[in-house]
C-alpha cells in the first residue's frame, strides 16, 4: 500500500512540471519584447500625463517606470498605453497591456470577478464634489436637485447615486465617458457639480480658466484606495509588482533617495539599508532579480516620499492618509529581507 502510494505521489508531482515550467505568462511576455506595456490614465495631472514632448509623468506612470527599472533594468522601458474608465479593464483583460497603474480604486467585484489581482494601494484617496464658489455651496448636503457631472463605468458613479439616496437628495447625471470632454462640460457650465476622486478634483481644478472660482467641498463620501492592477496567473510578476510598492515605501522610512542610494550602496553598515541596497542578503533572487533591482528603481524614480513630492504635491494634496505609519499615515510595508 505504501508502494502505491508513493507512485501516486510521484504521478501527481510530474503531472505539476508543466504548469509550473510555463508559470509566469505576464513576465516571461515582458522580458521577451524586452517592455512594460502599461496602462494608465489619458490624461491626469499628478497621476499619469503626457507633456508638451509627449512624456508621461505623474505617480502612476513612475511607479510603471519603476517596475520596468526592477525587471528590465531600465526605467525607460515602458510603452504607455492611454485608457479610460470604460476600456481599462478589457485591455489588462486581452493582453493589450500588462498591467494598469491607472488610478482604479481596489474593489472586491474588481478583485475577484475579471480575473485580475491588485497589488498594493499606491494611492488612499476619497470620492468628492467640485462646484463654482460663486454658487455659495460649501457642502455636499447643499447639492439637491443639483446636474451632476461624472464618468461611466466607474466607483464614482456608483457612489454618488448612493450618496444621494442615502441623503433623500435628487440629482440629475451628465454621464461623459473622456476626462477631458467631461471637464470641459463643468467649465461650459453644463453641470452644477463635478465628481470624481478628490485627487482627480485637485488636477481638474490646475486646468480651469481661472481656478480660484472654483471649490472643492470639504466632504468625502468614500474610500478609493487607488492601486496597480494585475492580471491573473502570473504570481512572479505579482510578487514583483507588489516588492516594487513596498520597496519604495521601505526606502523613504530609511532615507534612501535618489541622491544618496549610490553612496549609501558604497558606504552603508547599517544592515536594513545593506538588504535594501543589496550589499547583504538576497532578496532580489527570491523574485528572479538581481540585488540591485531597488537600487535602479529608487535611481529611476526616487522613494515613495519623492515621487509624491514630485507628482502630488503640486496638487496641493497634503500626504494625509499616504503618509507612512510612523507619520500617522496608512503607508506600511512589510520588511524587506
Amino acid at each position: 500500500m505504501r508502494t502505491t502510494w508513493i507512485k501516486i505521489a510521484a504521478i501527481a508531482a510530474a503531472a505539476l512540471l508543466p504548469a509550473l515550467a510555463s508559470a509566469g505568462p505576464t513576465l516571461d511576455t515582458v522580458k521577451q519584447k524586452g517592455v512594460l506595456r502599461c496602462g494608465v490614465n489619458t490624461g491626469l495631472l499628478g497621476f499619469s500625463a503626457p507633456d508638451a514632448q509627449g512624456k508621461w509623468t505623474g505617480i502612476d506612470a513612475d511607479f510603471c517606470k519603476a517596475v520596468a527599472a526592477a525587471i528590465l533594468g531600465d526605467a525607460n522601458k515602458v510603452q504607455f498605453v492611454p485608457t479610460n474608465a470604460q476600456n481599462r479593464f478589457t485591455a489588462l483583460q486581452s493582453g493589450e497591456v500588462d498591467m494598469l497603474s491607472r488610478n482604479t480604486t481596489w474593489t472586491s467585484s474588481r478583485d475577484s470577478t475579471l480575473g485580475s489581482v491588485f497589488a498594493g494601494t499606491l494611492f488612499y484617496d476619497g470620492q468628492g464634489f467640485m462646484v463654482k464658489k460663486a454658487s455659495k455651496i460649501t457642502k455636499a448636503s447643499q447639492l439637491n436637485g443639483a446636474t451632476v457631472c461624472v464618468q461611466p463605468g466607474t466607483t464614482t458613479e456608483l457612489n454618488l447615486s448612493d450618496y444621494f439616496r442615502v441623503k433623500k437628495m435628487t440629482f440629475k447625471p451628465v454621464v461623459i465617458a473622456e476626462l477631458n470632454q467631461i471637464e470641459q462640460a463643468f467649465f461650459a457650465g453644463r453641470c452644477d457639480v463635478y465628481t470624481t476622486d478628490i485627487s482627480g478634483l485637485a488636477s481638474t481644478r490646475l486646468k480651469a480658466p481661472n481656478k480660484d472660482d472654483y471649490l472643492i467641498l470639504p466632504d468625502a463620501i468614500s474610500k478609493e484606495p487607488l492601486g496597480p492592477m494585475l492580471r491573473r496567473g502570473d504570481w512572479e510578476f505579482y510578487t514583483i509588482v507588489k516588492w516594487v510598492l513596498f520597496g519604495l515605501l521601505e526606502a523613504e522610512e530609511s532615507g534612501v533617495t535618489q541622491a544618496n542610494v549610490d553612496k549609501l550602496k558604497g558606504e552603508s553598515k547599517d544592515p536594513p539599508i545593506q538588504r535594501l541596497v543589496g550589499t547583504s542578503g538576497d532578496v532580489g533572487k527570491g523574485m528572479g532579480l538581481d540585488n540591485d533591482w531597488l537600487v535602479r528603481v529608487v535611481k529611476a524614480v526616487g522613494n515613495y516620499g519623492e515621487m509624491y513630492t514630485r507628482n502630488i504635491g503640486p496638487l496641493g494634496i497634503a500626504r494625509g492618509q499616504n503618509a507612512l505609519w510612523k507619520d500617522d499615515g496608512l503607508m506600511y510595508a512589510p520588511p524587506l529581507r
